[in-house]
């Protein structure tokens, strides 16, 4: 019995790390990264691997010159999903910043860039 118990504690151990690591992870996102556009976005939607808490995510753009722009991201949808209305984006590059809530309790910050076409 108490080899048993030595195994399940091993394997326990051995599992642990992996759901520590469990973060929300992004999956998909429109506009996609590194896109080029013809026309501004009227919606953004970041999906993730997992659930985040709406409430205290966030999303916000950025231009080249560094002037940042808040989106409010939306309370209805699926638990996976960040969904909000883009404001009016001129042409250009623009840097689309992200931070939410993890299941796991951490907060989970990531970014990526996409372009608007002239």
């Amino acid at each position: 019995m108490n080899a048993f118990v030595a195994a399940l504690t091993g394997a326990g151990l051995v599992l642990a790390p992996a759901v520590a690591t469990a973060h929300s992870l992004l999956l998909e996102a429109s506009p996609a990264a590194d896109a080029v556009v013809s026309a501004p976005p009227t919606d953004i939607t970041l999906r993730f691997n997992n659930r985040v808490e709406k409430r205290l995510s966030t999303i916000r753009l950025v231009d080249v010159r560094g002037e940042t722009q808040r989106v409010e991201v939306r309370a209805d949808g699926p638990a996976d999903r960040l969904d909000a209305s883009a404001p009016a984006l001129g042409p250009g590059r623009w840097r689309l910043e992200w931070r939410v809530l993890s299941t796991d309790g951490h907060v989970v910050t990531g970014r990526y860039s996409f372009q608007i076409a002239p």
